[in-house]
């Protein structure tokens, strides 16, 4: 066991991390970048430290906000982050993140379309490949939506609890977070579709893996719109016209 509270773990670092302890070094990564550094705690939790003391305090506080959102309660101290189970504060929060995204962000679709359209014609022009513009306008648009990644985040982890007020706030989180998840599917599938259209190709009918069967009827004269009014004339014409071919 170690005490250098510093720049280790407080205690004996288990050689095999837990599922926890990856999703939260990915969280924390996601924010930080290198040098942040997990480990669990003996009863439980885990204690969360990075190497460079440069704006640490400042890391520390956005992470243990990105934490509190996952559902985390988190402490912190001077030198690290401690992360101390489920909150039914937090998990309440959560929900109420969810659902106002559903109810704000989440359901503008044409800004999603201005936005995609804005980033396919800046790369069109800047001379990025037409055959990767696609990937990078949706990859683009996720970020600005930002519950992509947080959703990605937590892959995988079995969140349960003892206690059954933790267990009902973690089963109406998860129901949300799956309205969430197939809402920005929606969202991505329609960027990626503004891009193949604005770089001269119609994407095929149920080729993205997020697209429900019937979303191109859906999507199709909101894309269209937003095309044609926003994309400049130098846009050669076979981009407006692949986007409205049936």
């Amino acid at each position: 066991m170690t005490m250098d509270t510093s720049g280790s773990s407080w205690f004996q670092e288990d050689p095999a991390p837990s599922r926890q302890e990856q999703v939260v070094q990915r969280i924390c990564a996601r924010l930080a970048g290198s040098g942040v550094h997990v480990a669990s705690l003996p009863l439980g939790g885990v204690q969360v430290w990075l190497e460079s003391p440069r704006h640490r305090w400042r890391f520390y506080h956005r992470m243990a906000r990105e934490l509190r959102l996952a559902g985390w309660h988190t402490e912190t101290g001077p030198d690290r982050l401690l992360l101390l189970g489920w909150s039914a504060v937090c998990l309440s929060h959560r929900a109420r993140m969810l659902r106002a995204a559903l109810a704000g962000r989440l359901a503008d679709f044409d800004r999603t379309a201005f936005t995609a359209v804005m980033i396919a014609t800046r790369l069109s022009h800047s001379g990025f490949p037409a055959r990767d513009l696609p990937g990078e306008v949706e990859a683009r648009c996720g970020d600005a939506l930002r519950w992509p990644a947080r959703l990605a985040d937590l892959d995988g982890l079995e969140r349960g609890s003892s206690l059954e007020p933790l267990r009902l706030r973690l089963a109406q989180v998860a129901g949300l977070e799956a309205k969430v998840a197939r809402r920005c599917g929606e969202h991505l599938a329609l960027a990626s579709k503004v891009a193949r259209t604005v770089a001269g190709g119609a994407a095929p009918a149920g080729s993205h893996p997020w697209e429900p069967a019937d979303s191109g009827s859906s999507t199709a004269g909101l894309t269209e719109r937003m095309v044609g009014v926003s994309v400049p004339n130098s846009v050669p014409d076979r981009a407006l016209s692949a986007g409205t071919a049936r």
